[in-house]
Order: C-alpha cells, then sequence, then structure tokens
C-alpha cells in the first residue's frame, strides 16, 4: 500500500507545543528548547491557527491547556517518546560497535599488539579492525576512525597527531653476523636490499653523505608491497630493510632485529588518527581517541 504525503504542522511547532503543553509555561520550555519565549509564543499561534483551534487559555502571566490542548498533548508526548526512543536505540548500536580501519604495516606491527588492552577496558564494546592500505571512505565503509599516514589536515576531517614517521636499515642478527657484525652506510650498496625501489632509500643514502647518483643505486632486490612484509622479510635474514623504528621497538628489544646506524631520515610524513569532525566526540570515539593517545605516548616515552 502507498501511503498519502503527511499533512503534519511544521515539526518547529509542534515540538514547541509539546514542551509547552508538558511545562505548561512557555518560558521553560523556550529555556529547553534554546529557544526566546516570543519565538515559542508565535510557534505556538501558528500551530493554533492551524489547527483552527486554541490550544492554550493565556490569563495573568500563565498558560494553561484548552480541552482541545489536553487532547492533542497526549498522543503528541507518545509520539515524541517514540522518536526519541527509536533513536536511543541507534545511538547505543552505534555506541556498541567501533570499527578502526588501518594499514596493514600499522595494524601487524603495532595497533594489533595493544587493542586488546582497549577491549578489555571497554568490554560492553565490540571492537573491529578493518585492515587495508586503500584509503576508507567514512560514509560508505561504515568506519568510525581511521588511522591515516600523510601530512594533513584533511578537509571534514578532524586529525590527532600520532607519531612521525622515521626510517634507518635494519637486519636480523644473524646476517649482520654474516657480514662480519659491522656495516658502513657505502656497504648497503653492495647487500641484499629489500624493495630497493622504495624512495625512502634514496633519502636515507643522501641524508648519510652517499651520493647516490655516483654511487649507484642499492643492489636489487626482493620488493615487498609494505613495511609489515618488508620487516617479516629482514627477520628472515633476507637482507637489509628501511623501517620505522617506532613500529618495531618490541622485535628490536627481543633481539629479532638489529638497527645498524643512529641516523634516521624523516620527509614529514606521520600516522594520524582522523574521523569525521561532527563525529570526533562521540563516545566511542572520544575513548578511543584518548586510550590510542595515550598508549603511543607510552611507547614514545619507552624509547
Amino acid at each position: 500500500m502507498v501511503r498519502g504525503m503527511r499533512r503534519l504542522p511544521p515539526l518547529a511547532a509542534i515540538r514547541a507545543f509539546e514542551a509547552a503543553a508538558r511545562h505548561e509555561n512557555f518560558t521553560v520550555a523556550a529555556a529547553e528548547l534554546g529557544m526566546t519565549q516570543a519565538a515559542v509564543s508565535y510557534q505556538i499561534k501558528l500551530l493554533e491557527e492551524r489547527v483552527g483551534a486554541p490550544l492554550f487559555h493565556r490569563e495573568r502571566g500563565r498558560v494553561v491547556l484548552t480541552e482541545a490542548g489536553r487532547r492533542a498533548a497526549a498522543p503528541i508526548a507518545r509520539a515524541f517518546d517514540a522518536i526519541d526512543a527509536a533513536f536511543a536505540e541507534l545511538r547505543a548500536e552505534d555506541e556498541a560497535m567501533l570499527t578502526i580501519s588501518t594499514s596493514q604495516t600499522f595494524a601487524n606491527t603495532w595497533l594489533a599488539w595493544r587493542l586488546g588492552g582497549f577491549q578489555m577496558g571497554h568490554p560492553e564494546m565490540a571492537v573491529r579492525l578493518a585492515v587495508s592500505d586503500t584509503l576508507s571512505d567514512f560514509v560508505t565503509d561504515e568506519v568510525d576512525v581511521a588511522i591515516r599516514t600523510g601530512r594533513g589536515p584533511w578537509d571534514g576531517l578532524s586529525a590527532d597527531l600520532l607519531v612521525e614517521i622515521d626510517f634507518t636499515p635494519m637486519c636480523s642478527p644473524a646476517f649482520l653476523a654474516r657480514q662480519g657484525n659491522t656495516l658502513t652506510a657505502e656497504d648497503l650498496l653492495h647487500l641484499p636490499i629489500i624493495s630497493p625501489h622504495d624512495v625512502w632509500w634514496s633519502w636515507w643514502l643522501h641524508d648519510a653523505g652517499i651520493d647516490v647518483a655516483a654511487a649507484g643505486r642499492p643492489r636489487a632486490g626482493v620488493r615487498m608491497d609494505s613495511q609489515a612484509n618488508e620487516g617479516a622479510a629482514a627477520m628472515a635474514g633476507q637482507g637489509v630493510a628501511m623501517l620505522t623504528p617506532f613500529l618495531w621497538r618490541n622485535d628490536i628489544a627481543d633481539g629479532r632485529l638489529v638497527r645498524l646506524f643512529a641516523q634516521t631520515s624523516n620527509r614529514g610524513d606521520a600516522y594520524w588518527l582522523v574521523a569525521p569532525q561532527h563525529r570526533r566526540n562521540v563516545p566511542k570515539i572520544k575513548r578511543f581517541r584518548e586510550w590510542l593517545i595515550e598508549e603511543v605516548r607510552k611507547d614514545l616515552a619507552g624509547r
């Protein structure tokens, strides 16, 4: 069955009437609605003209519902209660699930190892980690927050800086031992390099004082599609990888990776936590943002 068009009075007028009927006081209703008393009175007048009957008696500085007003007030109050309940249910459903989008590298090397701590602190909330190296669309992908690399800011998004992305060569202890346990920057040009096509190599070698144009590019090696895979290949002894120390600090501490040089390079990129600006202070997003920033701060302090 096709329903006909609803012939409702202006919703602003209905809302003003519901509040005024509940309080039987235009001034109190105005304060609740964030309107002036005159604006409430005007909306009630519009509604009375629409229904063709007075809804309030105005006497001695106060208002009292008429019989018509009382008949209208009860079903309208029930309708507002139903609307409130419907949106409360939607809010509860939204609060029950937090969806986080992040890259394969950030998820596998850092976030997945710590996310259980957030989940344990908020057992009422389900947490879903959507791992992809493509940018999420907050409208179509049903994502609440994302961890994005770049320089920011981004239109329409709130952005909290997490950590700057620096990089330096690393390898496994066994690989280093096969090279005599000591290497110079020049030696890197002649060793198996993981993802030598990555521009980070040219930048780091330049910062280390190596004239790449004169010395030649690093030796060809296996190509990987993410830093997470590059780090795994380095730990397996397949060569030297250009990695971000923050992401691999546990592997360094546990002896699975070795930093070859004190020097790190940085080109201004960073990891950011982003969310739609209008949802920044949604409770579940605010809780996750505060937790994540504190976790990053603790890790940075422990360097």
